[in-house]
């Protein structure tokens, strides 16, 4: 497989190592000192693009595949709120795009476990739910996109709850993009996400289900991030011959 990578930070080459030592190809990096001078023609001799940036370059990286015609797999967050205008233009290119707000295969799986919980006690009501996210002092947005997955997932399977807010931030280094909270949509309470930033954590998500009588909690926590971009090469190989906008929910069949 040849990959351009778009972005080449921690996660670009952790994904070309385990990339390489996979028997496959890297024929383009690009990052912030060459990207104004990539066009869709570099893109070429490309089989897929995998993208991990910065929120405020994502979006450009993900036209500039659309452009070139190669299927793009998409780890960047913070700019979901532009995904039904680029949902649109993958329809109209008949292009493929594969986001996650994680790709480690624990998480998605978390977060099924984590809707289910929410099902099953929702169900006896006098619970409340609570996320909290723990991230290296680096990351720019705030929530984690993985925890704002896991507040709507949670969301969407409770009474209660009908949209989340970033209820604290607990932070070593002032963040860069805080998410705006979702709107209400049914009046009402949002799910409450605490954000943590501390030292080199690759990452920590908890849901927490309490009530009177007991507290239910659901964690994941990750060791490294080469779980993410193994998440990602697989993603990678599964979307080469595919076209449309596709989630690890569609890789996984959860």
């Amino acid at each position: 497989m040849r990959i351009a990578l778009l972005g080449y930070g921690k996660m670009g080459r952790i994904i070309e190592e385990l990339a390489i030592a996979d028997g496959d190809e890297i024929v383009l990096k690009v990052d912030e000192s060459n990207r104004d001078d990539i066009g869709p023609e570099d893109l070429s001799a490309a089989d897929v693009a995998i993208e991990f940036s910065r929120p405020e370059a994502a979006v450009g990286n993900i036209e500039l595949a659309l452009s070139a015609g190669v299927p793009i797999v998409v780890g960047t967050t913070g700019w979901l709120h532009e995904l039904p205008a680029i949902t649109q233009r993958v329809e109209q290119e008949a292009g493929a795009l594969f986001w996650a707000s994680n790709f480690s295969v624990g998480v998605n799986v978390f977060f099924a476990t984590a809707k289910r919980a929410a099902e099953l006690l929702s169900s006896f009501g006098g619970y409340r739910a609570s996320v909290e996210e723990i991230h290296h002092v680096h990351k720019l947005d705030a929530p984690s996109g993985t925890g704002i997955t896991l507040a709507e997932t949670v969301a969407a399977a409770m009474a209660d709850y009908d949209s989340w807010e970033l209820s604290s931030v607990d932070s070593a280094a002032p963040q860069k993009r805080i998410a705006p909270a979702s709107a209400p949509k049914t009046g009402k309470q949002p799910l409450p996400i605490s954000s943590v930033r501390r030292d080199e954590v690759p990452g920590t998500h908890r849901l927490s289900l309490v009530s009177e009588v007991d507290t239910l909690e659901v964690n994941h926590r990750a060791h490294s991030r080469r779980g993410f971009a193994q998440g990602a090469l697989v993603a990678a190989r599964w979307i080469r011959d595919k076209r449309g906008v596709f989630t690890m929910n569609d890789l996984l069949g959860i």
